[in-house]
This record gives C-alpha cells, structure tokens and sequence, in this order.
C-alpha cells in the first residue's frame, strides 16, 4: 500500500479522487491548496503526489517548484488540470512532474499512471520559474494525446541540455519545437539562431556555421563569427540537417563532440557553448544506409528525439487550431466563425502541408471571404487541388443549416462511429486514430450512448 497526497482546491474532485485512491488499495491524505501540501510533505513520507495545477494563491507549477525548493528527495508528482495547454503541459514536465495529465481523469487512467510512478520514484530536476503561457508557438497548439505527449517530450528535454533531433514532415512545426525548447529551458535568455541546411548552396554552408577570417576565400574582406558562435549560450536549430554534406557532417560532429569550432582560414579552435537541436522530414536510418547521412553524427544528435505526428493524424486538433489562426489573423478584430459544412472539409482534408497549410488557408478564408461564417465553398480554392480522404464521412445536407454545437456533436459522433467501425471495434486502435486519449474516447462513448 503507497501512501498518497491530493492536492487541490475543489472538494468535490479531491474526495471522489481520494476514494478512488483508497479503493485502489492506498492510503490518502489532502491539502487544499499549495503552501499545506509543501508543508505536509516536509513533515511526512508520501509515495506519490496528484496535484491540481489552478487554485488559488499558489499554483500548481509554483507549488512544485517549492517543493522542489524544500525537498531533497520529492516523490513523483502527477499534475492534473481541466485546462491543459502546450505551456502548462511543457513547464509541468520541465520542473520534474513525473506526468500530466487532463481532468476529469477515469478510474483507469489513475490505476495505469499510479502504477507507473511507484515504478519508478525519482528525484526531479531543480526548478526555475515558468514561462508565460501566451508566448507558446501557435502549432504547437492542440488537444489531441498525440501533441499532448509532444509537449512532455518538450518538458522533459528542455529540463537538459542535450542535442535533441526533431522529426516530422513539412509543415509540422518542427521549428516551433525548437523555440519551445529554448523558452522554456536554463538557455531562454541567450541566443536562438536557426539555419536552414537545405537552403545554403553547400559552398557556404561551412561559413555560414563555422564562421571565417578575413581572406579565407575570395570576397571574405572581413571577420564572420557563423552560427555556432552566434548561439553562445543558447540554442543553435540545424533545420533540414538531412540536406547537410557529408563533409560538413564531419565537422558538426566534432563541435559536438568537443565544444569547438574553427573558422574556415583559421587554425585556431574557439571553445562554444551551445545547445543544438537538428530537424528533418527525412528517414535518417535510410539515409545512413545508403551511406548519405553519418551513422556517427545521427547517434551523437538522437540522444532525446521527438516526433512531430502529421496533421492527419491529429484530427482532434484540427478545428481548434483552424479557429486559433482565425483568430489571430483577425485581431484586433473578431474572427470569422466556421460551419458545420466547413468545418466537415477541414477534418476530411489529408492536409499534406500539414499545420502550415492549414495556417495559410485560415489567414486567406479571413482576409477574403466576407461573410460572417466561412461555409464550404470558400474553403474551395484552398483545398481543391487536393482531394479527400476517399474513406472521410459526409454529413447530410439538412445539417449544415444546424446551429454550430449541435452540428459538432453530430460530426464527433459520426467520426467516432467511423473510427470504431475501421478499427473493428477496438477502441484502443480508434483513439489513436482519432488523434485522442482512450479516457476521453471513453467519455464520448458514454455521451453519445454508443457504449
């Protein structure tokens, strides 16, 4: 039997929590806000800590940290929030929760990653103080499990400062991580510096990372200290690292390996301190095999490595992030509305430039389309060249003259009966292919009465 702490303002939530805990077998104890639960776990020997992220006074993030602060040995600690975001859910993970977790949370889910911190009780990072929330990259943004997991990925690395490799395709935000992890890490008031390898002519690439003297080639009249310098302290983003010559590979695998660089024209080496994060859309493994990529170097950068998920797989987010760019292209203004009918075409559309193409199509639709509410058709010249997803449900033609929360709750239980019926009723396979965690799947069944 663990001994467990509750830590949250909302009575109701903590007693049904705490009867959870205790038919699972533990025993609980409660604190009703952040400066008892620091004080209770100062005084007494707890296994693991669930903690509400808002209340009132002291937080949820800075009542970790001064736990953080006190403790010399702190025990996991599960933060759970009714509004998870990518910066809550990235700083969570940074200052050492053991995971993050959306309310309300099922029976089941508290079993699994109850089981998993008692599994393995370590002592956190040291803390620091959490970034606001409003600077978060806007494709980062989502709901889905799948970004949900990309934003512990992000917490967890940022808490380091390890090379980190960043995957995905085109469009999927690859950068955005990158920035995250500089935001919200040690280094956030240094240098970020981004270099696109695909986009400098090979000739330059070496220059352009490594700097060079005066009269190292023709036309170099003057002193240029390169991207690595130009990072000190901070973070360097090798983007498209995929694209890199072979040779220049070798040279960023010894500035890795040593913490030096030498300007091309020079024999002089100059120590830097640099965090590097690579990204690419390409299959590195392959890449190494057909003898393109350094099997050497793609080892020295996959010491932490996250995977961006395409935006066919995040159906979830979706229209949240189609009414996120509205927003924005809007403002100070208010944003266009999507119907029901529009709304449709966004989760059908195989979005094969991903979050970018998205953003595009949403800063177009509100900067032309004058009506109120984009329908359909004006989501024609942006998705046209690309058809559906041949397998996408349609919706009836008497929904689209439905008011917008109806239209959705019809659409969600169309979709979830759709991803049922591919997965075979495996409902594991349709919350992955929904793009959401099963405990929510769980949710909507019993909403839509199609458990």
């Amino acid at each position: 039997m663990a001994q467990l702490l509750i830590v949250d303002d909302d009575d109701a939530f903590r007693d049904t929590l705490a009867e959870t805990l205790q038919g699972l077998g533990h025993g609980v104890a409660a604190a009703s806000g952040g400066a008892a639960a620091v004080d209770m776990l100062a005084r007494g020997r707890f296994d693991a800590v669930f903690l509400d992220h808002r209340m009132p006074g002291m937080d949820g993030l800075q009542t970790l940290a001064a736990m953080q602060a006190r403790l010399v040995h702190l025990p996991p600690v599960i933060v759970l929030t009714a509004y998870a975001s990518a910066g809550n859910t990235i700083e969570a993970m940074r200052l050492g929760a053991f995971d993050h977790l959306a309310k309300p949370i099922s029976r089941e889910a508290v079993r699994e990653v109850l089981e998993r911190a008692l599994q393995q009780r370590t002592t956190a990072p040291p803390s620091a103080t959490p970034a606001d929330e409003d600077e978060e990259g806007s494709d980062l943004i989502g709901p889905s499990h799948a970004m949900r997991e990309v934003h512990k990925r992000i917490g967890l690395a940022a808490a380091n400062s390890m090379p980190v490799l960043v995957l995905g395709e085109t469009g999927t935000g690859k950068e955005m991580v990158a920035r995250a992890l500089h935001r919200h890490s040690a280094r956030a008031d240094r240098p970020f510096v981004a270099v696109n390898c695909s986009a400098i002519p090979k000739e330059l690439l070496e220059s352009e990372l490594f700097g060079h003297v005066r009269g190292a080639f023709t036309g170099a009249t003057g002193e240029r200290p390169g991207c690595f310098r130009a990072a000190e302290g901070g973070v360097l983003l090798l983007d498209e690292i995929g694209d890199m010559a072979l040779d220049v590979q070798a040279k960023i695998l010894r500035a890795l390996q040593e913490g030096e660089v030498t300007p091309l024209g020079s024999h002089r080496t100059v120590k830097v301190d640099v965090r590097v994060v690579a990204a690419t859309h390409r299959d590195l493994a392959a890449a190494v095999r057909e003898g393109r990529f350094r099997e050497d170097l793609l080892y020295r950068l996959d010491v932490l490595s996250i995977r961006l998920p395409p935006l066919r797989e995040r159906l979830a987010d979706i229209i949240p992030l189609a009414e996120h760019f509205l927003r924005r292209a809007a403002a100070p203004e208010a944003p266009k509305a999507l119907s029901a009918e529009a709304a449709q075409r966004l989760l059908s559309h195989p979005w094969p430039g991903n979050v970018r193409e998205l953003r595009n199509v949403m800063e177009r639709c509100q900067a032309l389309v004058r009506h109120r509410v984009i329908g359909g058709a004006d989501l024609a010249a942006g998705l046209g060249a690309v058809q559906c997803r041949e397998s996408a449900p349609t919706l009836p033609a008497d929904w689209l003259d439905a008011e917008l929360p109806a239209a959705v709750e019809r659409l969600e239980r169309l979709l979830i009966a759709n991803a049922l019926a591919q997965a075979g009723g495996n409902r594991a396979e349709a919350a992955r292919r929904l793009g959401i965690h099963r405990q929510l799947l769980y949710r909507k069944l019993t909403q839509y009465g199609l458990d």
